[in-house]
């Protein structure tokens, strides 16, 4: 803000030491020098903006909405004020207010190219592209330069890209954007290459791949310049679109003869080639195979080709390339898959690959490259194969430790890379248990060796030996999976610390540190490890599903709005449950925190039908065989119950919102009139969002069923809640609870004189939820650290129950809450009846002693819930950490150190679990006291 450029209005030299302030962070400042500045120049409209952000900025969001609304229905015209309230606007994220300034603006000033330009600004940031397209066209009319025209066609093609209607977008919005591109083409305007990308971008979209393809070959091509190739990669392209595969076969070869390391040409060489055989294609007798020259169209062609190129490497004395060598792997696998016996010609793939690790084993990429043709082996080559590897890397002579090491990065890298691809093809799975502690050791000997190669590397440097450290980790997690044995975890846990220590920018640590606190529960080192990776902006969508769950009381992150995105709904639904879970019926009532929250239970505002699983499942380093990796049966099951899982934390928010809707006003509570327009218009939405609960509860109990004995690739997605949820018995209490008011409605419709067997059956529902509830609460029952024999085993699942059952006793008690404000009224009416009748030996109704035994009982399980906290916390508090034995596991004294710290976290992080849970079932116990009637 405070780059601004030259000045000659007084003003702007009056409002720099605010300017100043607000730059600086001294944002109380910025007010009282905005103060002083105002009682001497009231009219001064950039001041009140610039109090307006220091108010924002110091909590102060209802003064500083006030004080900017002043000055924007001014329609101030200065360029500073706009500035300001632009920035304002920002930060109280309501750019659809930038908008309403620059129209005001533009209105007032039709002929500034500059507030122009920033109302189209405005309008591209809030998605009004039909505005935008208008915006755009002014301003060409105005300054007719090519970059607004351009505008304004960018935005025709936004509005076909945003259309619900596929067929609106081909018949009026992209035709229209080609006929505006076209009037410049004909008049020869075109003057960038942007413009020509955008005219590519228009053909390409409405299906008009010859006509593209003529732009891209012609005049308007030889703009494409900004990417190496970009012609060649176009054309490349529309011939794929127009299956034209002797143009795309002939294209490849030229290119490859120019450059023979670029793969993606390899792939389009080798499918153009076998559509060309399965098509029986000969070239013409006379003249050009086609426009782009020689096409080959045998196997016998695609052979001599490759090892001519393999011919040219060989003869330079240069390092060699890698595409050629990867070249004739892919021809073999292609081959091979549709059972050519050619493929012999080219060799043997085991002797092949052991060549091209002799070349390339050196670089960090050996291990990717030979990881896709591994299915080439036959299972009974596996061995050989990484024995003849072995066998190719230069290590010295075995130490104490009988461990050969390397004497250099390059050395170091080889090794790696063995190991890898080791870990590839399943060896290292086969191993017996004590087979992989053994290999444990070797690979950590391997690490701490490789250390000394990275003494000089900077903190945002990997360490070279870093990969070992990660495979140790790796292997410690198949331990625990397979044997159940604890102890591996906590090693693996402090291997990835101590990992951490020496390569702080490690994401892969991070990654597998967050993963495994999650899965233990303890979510307060989750939130610096996740804040360390820095994820920016769509990583908070494609990897946040690691960190967002069952983090009840964890404070999550902003999300950035991504249209559509499963995992951003998901946040959305958890925070504001988490908010009223907080908050409602503690600082605010359940009504006003609903209303604060803009919730309209009788709308779902989640786009089922569009929904997207932005998810990156591959963000792991894995070196899994297929066998164990994460297949395409898995993402759909894990999105099936992702969307399982928000469908019932969605109608559970909504049904809430609903339920803070049925609190009526006391002075019509009685009235006849309530039963037609007040009371009975309100279960119109209550009962079919339980009726969609119950479906939703049944769809997911059978997919729990189902798929109980499924389990996720431990470097798959996460489970979500969904079974625990369940298995908790929560989501039925809740319902359970949710079904009361409706009775109650009709309670209170019918009276208390007439509704004896209604009475009977919402007493029985009270004491059905007391026994549900007592149920939920036994199985939080147990230590979260339980220590056997001097081991350490954790029991995260008992946490997540008592997230439940506080859950549970929320809604409960919001429920309760509505129930004693239906049956105060009632119970008045029926005393004054007595005092007319004088008939003091009339019998309680059964409704009203039922709710006074059920808000007893709830007084009880509160105060159980409470008791077994603080059980839990004097347990934890007692437990001493150093004291428990890592028995049977070779520790040195560092690394013990790393171990035990990653268990005082998981320690901490169950202590400050209780105590927030904690604190907030004493707040409810307070709101017990408002349940009398």
């Amino acid at each position: 803000m405070a780059a601004r450029g030259h000045v000659q209005d007084p003003n702007d030299r009056r409002l720099r030491p605010i300017y100043d302030y607000l730059d600086n962070g001294n944002n109380k400042m910025a007010i009282q020098q905005a103060d002083k500045l105002l009682k001497k120049h009231r009219d001064l409209h950039c001041a009140k903006v610039l109090k307006a952000i220091g108010l924002q900025r110091t909590g102060k969001q209802d003064e500083a909405f006030t004080l900017a609304q002043e000055v924007a229905n001014l329609e101030p015209t200065d360029d500073n004020s706009l500035q300001a309230l632009t920035i304002l606007y920002r930060e109280m994220h309501r750019p659809e207010l930038v908008t309403k300034l620059y129209e005001a603006a533009v209105r007032k000033v039709p002929t500034s190219e500059e507030y122009h330009s920033h109302l189209f600004m405005a309008y591209a940031r809030v998605g009004e592209y039909k505005k935008m397209q208008q915006a755009g066209m002014a301003l060409y009319k105005i300054v007719p330069k090519n970059p607004y025209y351009f505008w304004s066609v960018m935005s025709l093609v936004m509005q076909a890209i945003s259309a619900q209607d596929e067929k609106l977008s081909h018949t009026m919005f992209l035709p229209l954007a080609e006929r505006m591109v076209e009037k410049m083409v004909k008049e020869e305007k075109i003057e960038a290459e942007a413009e020509v990308q955008l005219y590519f971008m228009i053909l390409e979209r409405l299906g008009k791949y010859v006509e593209a393809l003529e732009v891209v070959r012609g005049q308007l091509g030889e703009k494409l310049t900004s990417e190496l190739q970009s012609r060649e990669n176009k054309c490349m392209l529309l011939y794929h679109q127009l299956k034209h595969w002797p143009e795309c076969n002939a294209l490849s070869c030229k290119l490859l003869l120019k450059n023979p390391d670029d793969w993606q040409f390899y792939l389009s060489y080798f499918d153009s080639l076998f559509h060309l055989i399965d098509q029986s294609w000969t070239p013409p007798e006379e003249g050009d195979h086609c426009t782009e020259g020689e096409v080959h169209c045998s196997v016998s062609q695609a052979i001599s080709f490759v090892e001519e190129r393999l011919a040219a490497e060989e003869a330079k004395e240069s390092r060699p390339l890698r595409g050629p060598y990867l070249a004739r792997l892919e021809l073999i696998r292609r081959l091979r898959q549709r059972s050519c016996s050619e493929e012999q010609q080219l060799g043997e793939p085991l002797e092949l690959m052991f060549q091209y690790f002799v070349k390339f084993g050196d670089k960090p990429c050996c291990i990717t490259d030979l990881k896709v043709f591994l299915e080439l082996l036959m299972p009974d080559q596996y061995v050989q194969f990484i024995n003849r590897l072995t066998e190719a890397v230069p290590l010295g002579e075995a130490g104490e430790d009988d461990v050969a090491l390397p004497g250099d990065t390059r050395a170091l890298q080889r090794h790696l890379c063995v190991a890898q691809l080791g870990r590839c093809l399943g060896l290292q799975h086969a191993l017996d248990t004590d087979g992989k502690l053994a290999l444990i050791r070797e690979l950590k000997i391997h690490y701490h060796h490789g250390l000394q190669f990275g003494k000089n590397c900077l903190k945002t440097e990997l360490q070279f030996s870093d990969m070992y450290c990660l495979m140790a980790a790796h292997v410690y997690v198949d331990l625990w999976m397979e044997t159940g044995n604890e102890q591996m975890l906590w090693q693996c846990l402090g291997l990835l610390e101590e990992g951490l220590s020496h390569s702080p920018s490690n994401a892969q640590f991070k990654l597998l540190l967050l993963l495994l606190f999650c899965r233990l529960g303890a979510f307060e080192p989750v939130v610096d490890l996740y804040s360390s990776l820095d994820a920016k902006h769509v990583q908070h969508d494609t990897i946040g599903q690691l960190f967002h769950r069952q983090c009840f009381f964890i404070q999550t992150r902003k999300m950035n709005r991504l249209n559509n995105s499963l995992h951003f709904a998901q946040v959305r639904t958890e925070r504001m449950l988490l908010d009223l879970y907080l908050e409602a019926d503690i600082s605010s009532t359940l009504e006003e925190s609903v209303k604060s929250m803009s919730l309209c239970p009788e709308e779902d505002d989640i786009p089922w039908d569009n929904i997207r699983d932005n998810r990156d499942l591959t963000v792991f380093v894995s070196w899994n065989p297929k066998d164990r990796q994460l297949n395409e049966e898995h993402r759909q099951r894990s999105v099936e119950e992702e969307a399982l899982w928000l469908k019932i934390r969605s109608v559970t928010l909504r049904l809430v919102g609903c339920l803070s809707g049925l609190c009526h006003p006391p002075s019509v509570r009685n009235s006849e009139k309530t039963t037609e327009n007040g009371v009975a218009a309100k279960p119109s939405t209550l009962q079919p969002l339980l009726s969609q609960m119950e479906s939703t509860l049944s769809q997911a109990a059978q997919f729990t069923e189902r798929h109980s004995q499924h389990q996720y690739p431990i470097l798959g997605p996460p489970s979500t809640r969904l079974a625990q949820a369940l298995a908790s018995g929560s989501c039925q209490c809740q319902l359970s609870a949710l079904q009361l008011p409706i009775h109650l409605q009709e309670l209170e419709a019918a009276g208390l004189d007439q509704s004896a067997e209604l009475q009977a059956q919402i007493s029985n529902l009270f004491k059905s939820l007391t026994v549900q509830l007592q149920d939920t609460l036994n199985k939080c029952k147990g230590d979260l650290l339980e220590v056997k024999d001097g081991r350490c085993k954790a029991q995260p699942s008992l946490l997540e129950n008592l997230v439940y059952f506080v859950e549970t006793i929320c809604v409960v008690l919001w429920v309760s809450n509505y129930c004693g404000s239906t049956l105060r009224p009632l119970k008045s009416s029926l005393q004054k009846k007595k005092k007319k009748k004088k008939d003091a030996t009339a019998v309680t109704p059964v409704v009203l002693s039922g709710f006074q035994e059920f808000t007893s009982s709830l007084q009880s399980l509160l105060s159980q819930a409470l008791e077994h906290i603080k059980g839990q916390e004097s347990h934890l508090t007692a437990l001493k950490m150093e004291s428990l034995s890592l028995e049977g596991l070779s520790q040195t004294e560092e690394e013990g150190a790393f171990t035990k710290t990653v268990m005082d976290k998981v320690q901490s992080s169950y202590l400050r679990s209780l105590q927030e849970i904690g604190d907030l079932l004493r707040k409810r116990v307070d709101t017990l006291k408002s349940l009398k009637i």
